[in-house]
This record gives structure tokens, C-alpha cells and sequence, in this order.
């Protein structure tokens, strides 16, 4: 199984209903109900070669009676209040907080968002932010030698104290991946008088300082 995918299972408490946003093959809606994770999973994808694949893998897999698959565009398929737990993975962070943007009736309604970002984290959590939800956890996984992000966010309860990703043995890599990145961007940026003067300068570094301080 794709470390990914099992990161988001890890977030999947047993009875809830699930949509797998942009399910593509099915993987994810799958190994949900292979693992009694879920009592309705409703797998969504907006294009059509995909979704035939989708669909094809859900009745191979013979839980179909479990899993519906429905051709859509993000949330826009679901009714308010048809799911507790709206899962989207392998989109980049900008599209995936557009599609929560697109139907604030659905996630409303939601008590748990599960998000694996392919980048644009951040967008993420600002989002949270700006939506009342809470962080609750967060993980990481690698896939290809590429350290992703698993974040979960819940409408009512508490952040856990210490998120497992502080526990994960991928921590300490990923934070020397994203120094190595951000100092990149630095150096290019020091390079324009004006890039240099700008509020995100500064934010970069400070980043940075966090990074080195905490890997130090």
C-alpha cells in the first residue's frame, strides 16, 4: 500500500462516512472499506477515463454495496450532510482549497477534512484558519523519495499535544528538504533589491532561523 494512502487511514476513525475527493483509480476508497473503516464511502472523479477505471476497480474489488462511485467535479456531487469525513489527496494545495471554496455547504457539514497536499501546505492551514477548523494532526509520508504532508482538521474537539508527525522518523528529513528548498529561494531572491525589501524576505527568513534553531 502507498504510504500515502495509509497516512490518511491512520486519520479514518471506524463508522464514519467518507468521500474520496478525486479518487482516481479507487486505491484510497478501497483499502477503506478492505479495513471496515467506513459504513459509505462515496468516491468522486471528474474525469471520465478515470471514473470508468474507478468504477471498474470498486466491482472488482466486491464492495460495491459499500462504495458508490459518482462523475463530478470536486464536492459538487455530494448533498450537505451525506458525509462526515471529506478526504482529498494528490492535488496541489491550491486546488484543493478551491474545491473547499466551491461548496462551503458540503464542507459545513463535514466534521473532518483529511488533506494530503502535493504541495502549498500552507494554503492548507490557512484555510483552517479562516474556516473554524482545527488542526487536530498532522503526519508525514514518503513516496519516491518525496516527503508529503498529511493534515486533518476537525470542526469540534482538541488538537492533539504532540502531532505524530513530531514523532515520525521522517521529521528531521523533511525539515532539511524544506531548508534546502527555502534557502534556495533566499539566495535567488537576495539577487533583486526589491525581492529583498518585501515582506516575504522576511518571512523566508524567519523560516529559515526556525528551521536551523529546531534542527540544531
Amino acid at each position: 500500500m502507498d504510504s500515502r494512502i495509509e497516512s490518511v487511514l491512520n486519520f479514518v476513525e471506524s463508522g464514519e462516512r467518507v468521500a474520496d475527493i478525486g479518487a482516481d483509480h479507487g486505491y484510497l476508497s478501497i483499502e477503506l472499506a478492505k479495513k471496515s473503516l467506513a459504513t459509505k464511502i462515496i468516491a468522486t472523479e471528474k474525469n471520465i477515463g478515470p471514473f470508468e477505471a474507478l468504477r471498474k476497480n470498486i466491482l472488482d474489488s466486491g464492495f460495491g454495496n459499500l462504495i458508490e462511485a459518482r462523475l463530478g467535479d470536486g464536492l459538487q456531487v455530494l448533498a450537505a450532510g451525506e458525509v462526515d469525513t471529506i478526504c482529498i489527496a494528490g492535488m496541489g494545495g491550491a486546488l484543493i482549497k478551491k474545491i473547499l471554496d466551491n461548496s462551503p455547504e458540503i464542507v459545513q457539514c463535514a466534521q473532518k477534512i483529511i488533506i494530503q497536499p502535493m504541495n502549498g501546505a500552507k494554503k492548507i492551514r490557512e484555510w483552517c484558519a479562516e474556516n473554524n477548523f482545527i488542526i487536530a494532526d498532522e503526519d508525514l509520508a514518503e513516496s519516491a523519495g518525496i516527503i508529503y504532508e498529511i493534515i486533518c482538521a476537525i470542526r469540534f474537539g482538541e488538537p492533539k499535544k504532540i502531532f505524530k508527525r513530531e514523532k515520525s522518523p521522517l521529521n528531521k528529513k523533511f525539515s532539511l528538504q524544506r531548508l534546502e528548498k527555502l534557502q534556495k529561494v533566499l539566495r535567488e531572491m537576495k539577487k533583486s533589491e526589491t525581492a529583498r525589501s518585501s515582506e516575504k524576505f522576511s518571512t523566508l527568513r524567519a523560516e529559515i532561523d526556525k528551521i536551523q534553531k529546531s534542527n540544531a
